[in-house]
């Protein structure tokens, strides 16, 4: 496919996409650089279409707590994360739902999954005694874990090395798995009861984790060393799950919190007004191709998104519950954003009209990777 663009076809041409299998992310910002003039194409590309379209269609397996988060596959599957699920779910390139065994089940297994450099999706154990994953051929296979607890972890993220970081929730150990699938823990600096949920790559290599009940921020840079720093708002469950902006800044999402909160690209914290606050009302979040930030609704009765200019707007959603109808999103290289079904009976996505939708690759990238 050419773009027309000759900066970001040789992006496309040579491989030069920031997927950290080449160590491309690394604290002089440089792969940040690049997905930026990617996304900044896309979203000037798609400026003059902007209508976004809400619609329902039907999944093949619907139960409660199913599935929460996703991740779209090398060759553009969509996978939702299982819950309490017995089957595995997930949503092909041409909108076809279907249903594929797993190898473990149980109840609150995993919350959120991660996609590594070899087109492997690992789950992120919740209460789940062992790892499971999928391999770039749909082949799903379990492993050893160093460390399990009841609700250890909430979400994932691939770090500049290539490993995947579970984020803590009640777990008082960080957890990784490296390229090679080594599994291994290391030391947090604060620990606490519900502490964080999701995690976002930032442009200079740092993982910050998304406070949900914690009382400072925790992060983990793109050598290993973990630090705190000062938030501006917390409270009890707060947020849940994160997203970065095409400006660097990272957004946490709300859950029950009453203002919004980011980090910018030089760490600086600060809040924000929202439109439409309620207890439990979103859990994760989607960057669409025109720039604007979507919230997973959970238990909203409207959609809520940020646009690019830090504008906060809401929406008309199709399927509404308070009982916690989705959580988490995936983008499609069609620019459509799926939320993930947790009891909801039906899917609900939102599309997003775009001259210039973003590729496979894109949508792969580490930083969009999370819950």
């Amino acid at each position: 496919m050419k773009l027309g663009n000759p900066i970001v076809q040789g992006y496309l041409d040579n491989g030069k996409l920031p997927n950290a299998d080449d160590g491309s992310i690394d604290t002089a910002m440089a792969a940040w650089s690049r997905l930026q003039v990617l996304l900044n194409y896309s979203i000037n590309a798609g400026s003059t279409y902007n209508t976004n379209i809400v619609s329902t269609y039907s999944l093949v397996y619907t139960t409660t707590n199913a599935y929460t988060g996703g991740v779209i596959a090398l060759n553009g599957d969509m996978h939702f994360i299982p819950v309490s699920a017995i089957v595995g779910q997930k949503i092909n390139s041409s909108g076809v739902v279907s249903t594929y065994s797993l190898v473990y089940t149980t109840t609150v297994a995993y919350q959120g999954g991660v996609l590594n450099s070899k087109g492997e999706i690992h789950f992120v154990p919740y209460s789940g005694k062992y790892g499971q994953k999928i391999d770039a051929a749909g082949l799903v296979s379990t492993y050893s874990l160093v460390y399990t607890t009841t609700s250890s972890y909430v979400g994932g993220v691939l770090d500049p090395n290539g490993n995947i970081h579970f984020v803590p929730f009640r777990a008082v150990r960080g957890q990784s798995i490296s390229p090679t699938g080594v599994v291994s823990t290391y030391a947090l600096i604060y620990t606490v009861v519900n502490a964080y949920a999701g995690g976002v790559l930032a442009p200079n290599g740092d993982i910050h984790f998304v406070p949900r009940a914690a009382a400072v921020g925790q992060k983990v840079s793109s050598t290993g060393v973990v630090s705190t720093y000062s938030l501006a708002y917390t409270t009890a469950d707060a947020y849940n799950g994160g997203v970065i902006a095409p400006n660097g800044d990272i957004h946490f999402i709300p859950l029950s919190a009453t203002v919004g909160q980011k980090i910018n690209s030089s760490g600086v914290v600060s809040t924000y007004s929202l439109v439409y606050t309620t207890p439990n009302a979103y859990t994760g979040g989607v960057l669409a191709p025109n720039g604007d930030i979507h919230f997973a609704p959970y238990a909203a009765a409207v959609g809520q998104k940020i646009n690019s200019s830090g504008v906060v707007s809401t929406y008309s959603l199709i399927y509404t519950t308070s009982g916690g109808g989705y959580y988490g999103g995936i983008l499609n290289s069609k620019s459509e954003i799926h939320f993930v079904s947790l009891a909801a009976p039906v899917g609900q996505k939102i599309s997003i009209l775009s001259a210039a939708p973003f590729s496979l690759n894109l949508c792969c990238s580490p930083f969009f990777n999370k819950l």
